[in-house]
């Protein structure tokens, strides 16, 4: 009897911080697909940037028309058809990546999105590169990225990328080159968060968007990669509490033995 109270105490302790936890689906894309992910696209040639979002084209919103067509699982032997090796691997890790928007204009855009629930890992990290071409237009219709990390949990904003091609340069910073037009990140963008007590078990949403300019004639697109986390490590204390317990189921054992 006592030996079972003492296995149901520890399965307790598993369960209330391990077991229910979830973790990211397919977040370095290695099914080869967007398993886990929610996707879509439509046309943003009538909303200008500081309206668009990416839940706008994401199913549901207002400017959702199809299903993310125009993104794509890219491997090793993709090369950037418009800057070519000038951008470096398409592939942050693994054999696959994600591209989202084609790499033409159209006035269109896509959106990707994942929301991970009771998260108690101890990082989160993901990694992007970004191509925008400087249309000549004002910062607020031309091409442009949007990233962001929520705390569902809170509606805290984590983190928040946003960049865009306007023809002054303003809408990009260092971490941006420029070759014929175009404004790009010749290395992967990677970005972490800890996750600390404050965090920890709390939902988040990573969601991105990539567009072409607003009036319809320049692109922009962007590659994730590597959207995961370290394993997670128990805290000292528990790792005191599981030896405790393991020790005085040993002692009850013994026990039983010696009346037997």
């Amino acid at each position: 009897m006592k030996l079972q109270y003492v296995a149901g105490v520890l399965g307790m302790l598993c369960l209330s911080g391990l077991a229910q936890a979830e973790d990211f689906v397919n977040g370095g894309f290695e099914d080869g697909n967007t398993n886990g992910w929610i996707t879509g696209g439509g046309y943003r040639g009538t909303v200008l940037n500081d309206a668009l979002t990416p839940a706008q084209l994401l199913p549901g919103g207002s400017l959702h028309t199809d299903n993310g067509s125009r993104g794509a699982i890219v491997d090793g032997s993709y090369v950037d058809p418009r800057l070519g090796s000038l951008i470096g691997s398409t592939i942050y890790s693994g054999k696959y990546a994600y591209r989202a928007e084609d790499t033409w204009d159209g006035g269109n855009a896509t959106a990707i999105s994942q929301q991970v629930s009771n998260y108690t890992d101890n990082k989160i990290v993901f990694a992007w590169k970004a191509v925008l071409e400087n249309g000549g237009h004002v910062e607020n219709e031309s091409a442009v990225m949007k990233l962001t990390l929520t705390d569902n949990t809170t509606g805290q904003l984590l983190v928040s990328r946003s960049y865009n091609a306007g023809y002054t340069g303003s809408g990009v910073d260092s971490r941006f080159l420029t070759e014929n037009g175009l404004f790009y990140t010749p290395q992967w963008q990677v970005e972490q968060l800890n996750i600390d007590q404050s965090l920890s078990g709390h939902s988040f949403t990573l969601s991105l968007l990539a567009a072409d300019c607003n009036p319809t004639a320049h692109t922009g697109y962007v590659y994730l990669d590597g959207f995961g986390a370290a394993l997670p490590v128990p805290e000292p204390e528990t790792y005191g509490m599981l030896l405790a317990g393991l020790g005085l189921m040993g002692v009850v054992a013994r026990r039983r033995q010696g009346a037997a």
